[in-house]
């Protein structure tokens, strides 16, 4: 009977050993509760290690040091320095990273800049940055507070090991006088209430200090000739306190933190494995009952660690997605306001796009955002790059505007019209090919401009009076001729009806100027007619000018001087391609308010229709080789 009682015992104190089950292991307890409580021992180990990595996963910190300057990052590490070592470790490491990496930044622009001045790379050496030593000081006191810390602990630690080894030579004290074991019963219990008040050990000595002791109270128990009632009043204690766990660990399943719950968890396997045992009749219905709450806590912890793995997993796929997207976007082809303004509108939308993401894993979440920071940093650089460049550009535009119309007032009031004439028409050419200023200054200028040329050419006009009778002849004179030309239009068809036309156009040219303000008026009359006539008399130039070409195209029997001349015609019409887009934007410089500007305007109109045609003309030939090609 003694002998089974004493069995009895060491099987209460095997099957009490419990563990905490890991996330990903719901189902670990119910194979641990089948071992040896050795084996036991160092399974718990491993699944508390990754409890508290799990742990601290679901507690990372909401503070985004990458996003700090390095002044702000040296506040939050002497904040964090004025805290318990234990509180900041992992907000420390975060803050350290974070530094380093603006460090390195500056440190490659730096040593970039240094190269670029032509200096040789072995001879660069970083300048002194009062900020890093800063830091590198209040890290300093971190460690120095850590290892203190640290030394406390193993020195308590080691204090706790001693304590509990003479603790379990007490207990096997006890356990070798045989003949008052029983007497000692009280004895031991303090004893092993006084084991579990011990802190913790060195981790090399847990796992050889717990089976010591397992050893020491199962000699004890086997020893133990206890009164049937202490025993079954023991056993009814016992009881009582694990139902109580058994309740408690059902009620997690409404906590509605999942991570808080499994803590809690972890904290009542704890106390379970230290309760002692109960009666052998209910002892597996009881444990089959806490294993089975506590079956529902971690199967629930572990699909929310699936669940958050999935939306971290799809965080960093759009990220990354994001992170492709600006990169793509490429700003070689900006080449004007619009455009810029376009592509910042696109990376402020991806930027808007990035902040509806959570985090993701930490192990690739700082990466990426790094990854995004750079491509916005680096299109945000060359538009500043682009902005700077085109805002000296406008500036030397106005300059050299401004010395035009210094030169064109210095002019204004000479009397030598002949040679001011052709210096001002100078000017007002080489204004043509200057490019444009600040929108707010380029009506200024050209009024500026504009009002000194009027002005000789206003008084040049006044001396002139005589000269105006002669234009108004010529005037008179062209008139004639289109009226000639309209005539033969409205006449009896007649074979030499074309030659007419050509002999009234030659007339044309040899009538000279007439006055300036009835310039644009007759010629507009003018081309009205001859178009009309090239129309209605197919007289086209350019039909016969194609004509022309494709007999001499006929005639080229050499292969090598057909691609020769469409190599030519290539080159033509690239020139003239360039000669309009030239002529277009200036067009867009003027500001038609004078007299003068507004036949500017219109001259420089025709001049850009009779390259359109040419164009057009160039685009025939080219069409023409290659069909024939």
């Amino acid at each position: 009977m003694e002998s089974r009682e004493m069995s009895s015992s060491k099987n209460e104190l095997e099957k009490d050993v419990t563990l905490n089950p890991a996330p990903a292991q719901a189902d670990v307890v119910t194979e641990l509760s089948e071992q040896k409580p050795e084996v036991a021992e160092t399974a718990a180990e491993e699944v508390v290690n990754q409890v508290s990595e799990a742990e601290t996963a679901s507690e990372e910190s909401l503070t985004n040091y990458a996003a700090m300057t390095k002044e702000q990052l040296v506040d939050a590490l002497q904040q964090l320095a004025a805290k318990p070592v234990t509180e900041v470790k992992d907000d420390v490491a975060r803050v350290r990273v974070a530094f380093a990496n603006l460090r390195k930044e500056e440190l490659a622009k730096e040593k970039e800049a240094f190269l670029a001045a032509g200096n040789e790379e072995a001879a660069f050496a970083p300048m002194t940055d009062s900020l890093e030593e800063q830091f590198k000081s209040i890290y300093a006191e971190i460690k120095e507070k850590r290892a203190a810390y640290n030394a406390e602990q193993d020195a308590l630690k080691a204090e706790n090991l001693a304590k509990k080894r003479e603790i379990i030579a007490k207990i096997n004290e006890i356990a070798d006088d045989a003949d008052n074991v029983n007497r000692q019963y009280g004895a031991v219990q303090q004893l092993q209430q006084d084991f579990k008040a011990v802190g913790e050990v060195p981790s090399e000595n847990d796992t050889e200090i717990w089976k010591a002791y397992q050893v020491a109270v199962e000699r004890f128990y086997d020893l133990l000739k206890m009164n049937k009632e202490l025993r079954d009043y023991d056993f009814k204690k016992n009881l009582e306190q694990k139902q109580v766990l058994c309740a408690e660990a059902e009620a997690l399943d409404e906590e509605a933190d999942i991570v808080e719950a499994f803590k809690k968890l972890q904290q009542l396997h704890t106390t379970w494995r230290e309760i002692g045992p109960v009666s052998k009749e209910i002892r597996e219905e009881l444990w089959a009952r806490f294993k089975n709450a506590s079956a529902v806590i971690n199967k629930k912890y572990q699909a929310f660690f699936e669940e958050r793995k999935a939306v971290e997993k799809k965080n960093a796929d759009g990220k990354t997605a994001l992170c492709e997207k600006i990169e793509a976007i490429s700003t070689e082809g900006l080449k004007t306001y619009a455009a810029w303004d376009e592509a910042t509108k696109a990376i402020i939308a991806l930027q808007e796009e990035w902040k509806q993401f959570g985090f993701a894993s930490r192990k690739v979440n700082n990466d990426l955002f790094a990854r995004f920071r750079k491509s916005c940093d680096d299109f945000f650089a060359k538009k500043a790059e682009f902005f700077k460049q085109m805002k000296d550009e406008l500036a030397a535009n106005l300059a050299k505007k401004i010395e035009l119309c210094e030169k064109a007032e210095a002019l204004k009031d000479s009397t030598e019209w002949r040679k001011t004439t052709d210096a001002l028409v100078a000017l007002q050419k080489e204004w043509k090919t200057i490019g444009p200023v600040v929108k707010k200054h380029s009506d200024t200028v050209w009024k500026r401009f504009i009002a000194a040329c009027d002005a000789f050419f206003e008084e040049k006009k006044k001396q002139h009076v005589g000269v105006h009778s002669a234009e108004y002849e010529n005037l008179k004179l062209k008139k004639e001729v289109v009226a000639q030309i309209t005539a033969i239009l409205e006449g009896e068809p007649a074979d030499d009806a074309p030659a007419k036309v050509r002999e009234q156009m030659k007339k044309w040219q040899e009538i000279g100027h007439v006055p300036y303000k009835e310039k644009d008026k007759i010629y507009a009359e003018y081309k009205a007619a001859v178009d009309k006539a090239f129309e209605q008399l197919d007289m086209k130039a350019n039909k016969a000018r194609m004509a022309n070409f494709a007999n001499s195209l006929k005639q080229m029997s050499d292969t090598g001087k057909v691609y020769h001349e469409r190599e030519r015609l290539v080159r033509a019409y690239e020139m003239k391609s360039q000669e309009l887009k030239t002529y277009e934007n200036n067009l867009g410089f003027f500001n038609a308010q004078s007299k003068s500007g507004n036949s500017l305007v219109k001259e420089m109109e025709r001049k850009i229709a009779h390259i359109k045609d040419e164009i057009a003309m160039l685009e025939q030939k080219i069409k023409m080789i290659d069909e024939k090609i």
